[in-house]
């Protein structure tokens, strides 16, 4: 193959640089007459394609040639030719330094077309079936087999402890405990404001009840609860089988060790269930002085929680491991692990995955230990709490058995999915991949052929994926609005690379002429997006998940596609995000496969802004 370039005369007289024409010839230059009356618009005299030719030595490596054609187009092609490719001088009028640079009938690909919609087609529904397919697992809860106890909060989907005053639904409560008896012997409760009637709602259900009093720095409010479930264990012996004075409050710094003793003191005076106090592993090792007013130690057990984050094929062994500890230490009092469990959304933690798969992996990798080595055990938590997710993340929400619409997640018995509704994703992925095609139109070139398609396959899982993550992590209005401008700017970025790849006449043209326009402020809205995320992502990690999905599309684009926009700012954005690659990995650790993700988007959007700064240089 040879590449000829044809430079018109106009457009040397004019002095307008970049306006070369050029023809593909796959015969001789024999032929160079016909070829040039195929791509003209107006014929061209035999005088005209008079050419000379520089060069024509056999063809010996590859090599990328630029090329422009309207003031608003550039095409690039990598073409088999000689070393220096044959330079024709062409004299004709139809080749004017706005005029077109190929036919106007030249024809469709069809082949690489369809090949490249098969294969995007193929790549969505295979990226939206890997996440939703089932799993199969080891049963832990049967219609038989019922497990010990699960954490219970009376709260709804739209309710939370910070509803003052909060009043709890007794028809919720009542069908609530009606499905945890079908799957457990008891229920852990952490408070007793709004409670009165739980002891005989478990008392009509066959459920026993661990009591719990909320320990705060409040005296006041803290003595009306220790009072309280003073009232109730004496008044439900029957059902009340322990009660627990105070959840976490060492690790909250609300109250001292002595403080809270005499709180112990004071209620193992009055009941005679077993007393306990319930604290993350930890703070009983720092505060032993505990362990001996109390009948039984209850610590919290939460790998994905730990300074040094479990992943989950080490968390049931962590576990174990801390069990071992505390039965050796504090022998002969009996431990009972009144909090362990496994997220099922949010951001990973070093090796530490949350997904519905991997919480299931864990419960029920767990209670068959448990069971083996006859520990005592409580679940966290029967129904996920979405009012978490304002204090701990979105992660903070999802920990239940159950979701907050009490519906099965899988996690004790048959299959288990991470996304259960994926083929509505995948809908939503096959209309953007659709959407796609219709948007570009008809397109004349393979290379064209080719990326629409793979444009619109990215388009299905990256816009897709980032519109069901945040379906699950946006707390409050801000978060769903930032969301959804995201969303839109993907959605107007799309557009922006289907036009520039497909046809563009008629509508098309003038809205890729609007849109190219304004190139410049689509890719500084990604590029400002991107380093918001990265500022927030080095400094305040902790609850935030995430975002890789959401700047794919324009990150990719734009690195393909530079653009011309302010260049200072192009050059600002690059070095807020480049700079916080390594910063964020560094806190992540090296093991963790979203924090990857993230850092290769990051260095496609640094590279798309320093290829757009160099394309205004």
């Amino acid at each position: 193959r040879r590449i000829f370039i044809f430079d018109s005369p106009q457009c040397r007289a004019r002095r307008v640089p970049g306006r070369s024409r050029f023809l593909q010839s796959y015969s001789t230059p024999y032929h160079l007459h016909r070829i040039i009356n195929r791509a003209c618009q107006a014929p061209c005299s035999d005088d005209d394609s008079h050419a000379t030719r520089s060069d024509m030595a056999p063809p010996s490596r590859w090599i990328r040639v630029t090329l422009h054609g309207r003031a608003d187009q550039q095409y690039m092609s990598k073409l088999y030719a000689a070393a220096a490719p044959a330079q024709l001088q062409v004299r004709c009028a139809a080749l004017l330094p706005y005029g077109l640079t190929m036919s106007a009938t030249a024809r469709f690909p069809v082949l690489p077309y369809l090949l490249a919609c098969l294969l995007g087609v193929f790549a969505i529904a295979g990226f939206w079936y890997g996440l939703g397919q089932p799993v199969i697992l080891p049963d832990a809860a049967t219609p038989t087999h019922k497990l010990q106890c699960a954490s219970y909060t009376p709260f709804d989907k739209d309710q939370s402890p910070f509803d003052q005053p909060f009043v709890p639904r007794a028809e919720r409560m009542d069908a609530d405990l009606a499905l945890l008896a079908t799957r457990f012997q008891c229920i852990r409760t952490y408070s007793q404001a709004g409670l009165e009637t739980l002891p005989e709602l478990a008392r009509k259900h066959g459920l026993k009840l661990m009591a719990g009093a909320w320990v705060s720095s409040d005296p006041v409010a803290t003595e009306q609860e220790v009072d309280a479930l003073i009232a109730s264990a004496n008044a439900n012996p029957d059902v009340v089988s322990a009660v627990i004075v105070g959840n976490e409050a060492l690790l909250r710094k609300e109250v001292t060790a002595p403080q809270l003793v005499r709180l112990i003191d004071k209620v193992k005076s009055q009941v005679k269930q077993p007393v306990t106090y319930a604290d993350v592993w930890e703070f009983w090792l720092q505060h032993p002085e505990i362990a001996p007013a109390v009948d039984f130690l209850t610590i919290h057990l939460l790998p994905y929680w730990e300074d040094d984050p479990a992943g989950i094929d080490q968390a049931v062994q962590h576990v174990a491991q801390v069990r071992q500890v505390f039965g050796n230490k504090f022998a002969p009092k009996d431990i009972l692990i009144g909090e362990t469990g496994w997220p099922s959304e949010g951001r990973q933690r070093e090796t530490a995955q949350p997904s519905r798969v991997n919480e299931a992996k864990f419960i029920r990798g767990f209670v068959t230990l448990a069971e083996q080595n006859g520990w005592k055990y409580n679940l966290i938590e029967a129904f996920d709490q979405p009012w978490k997710r304002g204090s701990e993340g979105a992660v903070g929400g999802y920990w239940g058995l159950f979701d907050a619409d009490r519906q099965d997640k899988g996690i004790l018995a048959g299959p288990v999915s991470n996304l259960p509704h994926w083929p509505i994703w995948l809908g939503f992925g096959a209309a953007l991949f659709l959407g796609t095609l219709l948007m570009g139109g008809k397109v004349r070139t393979k290379r064209a052929a080719v990326l629409l398609p793979a444009l619109g396959a990215v388009a299905g899982c990256s816009i897709v994926a980032w519109a069901e993550l945040a379906s699950v992590t946006s707390r409050f209005a801000g978060e769903w609005l930032w969301a959804g401008l995201l969303v839109g700017l993907n959605l107007i970025v799309l557009t922006h690379g289907a036009l520039a790849l497909g046809q563009k006449d008629g509508w098309r043209e003038r809205l890729f002429n609007a849109l190219e326009r304004r190139a410049g402020w689509w890719l500084a809205a990604a590029g400002f997006a991107a380093a918001v995320m990265m500022l927030g992502l080095v400094f305040e990690p902790r609850y935030r998940s995430f975002p890789s999905a959401a700047l794919l599309l324009p990150a990719l684009v734009y690195l393909l596609r530079p653009v011309g926009g302010p260049r200072r700012e192009f050059g600002l954005l690059a070095l807020i995000i480049g700079a916080g690659i390594p910063v964020q990995l560094y806190r992540e650790g090296l093991h963790n496969e979203q924090a990857w993700m993230w850092a290769l988007v990051s260095v496609l959007m640094v590279m798309a802004l320093w290829r757009s700064v160099r394309k205004r240089a």
